[in-house]
């Protein structure tokens, strides 16, 4: 199967809230099945539907050890957040060769639509509660980036712009 292309920033897409599915069908299914192809390619912990340009509230995360317990979600929803919090390196392939530490809790409650098309609630911790809140926030048109202060955004940009004339 052919994988799409990560989108590049500052494609509009990526700065676009993702509108929600209806329902799961065997259409999402083997979306989120390319979308973790892409996912384990890059290599990464997460990834969101618009980050290959399909604009639905989507997206999947395996922080897991052997990297082999993928949870699928549609229109995840952050109910809650811990407020004890970590802090931890993020990147996006939207914007190659630049990351940055971003501060997020260390624990959310999220509700989604699984595999099944059932509403679950899943309590994540530690990076999979990390990796959960950095696709949503690519959901609703945010990436890493914006969480920073304004000064640090405008130097990861200007070294981003930078790496991307120089081709990387």
């Amino acid at each position: 199967m052919a994988r799409r292309v990560f989108l590049r920033y500052p494609d509009r897409r990526l700065s676009a809230r993702v509108p929600e599915i209806e329902a799961v069908d065997a259409t999402i299914r083997s979306l989120w099945d390319e979308m973790l192809e892409a996912m384990y390619a890059m290599p990464g912990v997460g990834l969101a539907a618009n980050q290959i340009g399909v604009m639905q509230r989507l997206a999947v995360v395996d922080a897991s050890p052997g990297r082999d317990a993928p949870v699928r979600m549609g229109n995840p929803v952050i109910l809650e957040s811990s407020s004890e919090t970590e802090s931890r390196d993020e990147a996006s392939p939207n914007l190659p060769g630049v990351w940055a530490e971003v501060t997020r809790p260390k624990v959310v409650l999220v509700r989604y639509l699984n595999e099944d098309g059932h509403a679950t609630e899943r309590r994540f911790e530690g990076l999979w509660a990390a990796s959960v809140q950095h696709q949503v926030d690519h959901l609703e048109g945010r990436l890493f980036f914006d969480r920073l202060s304004p000064m640090r955004r405008k130097m990861l940009l200007a070294r981003a712009m930078k790496m991307s004339r120089r081709g990387v």
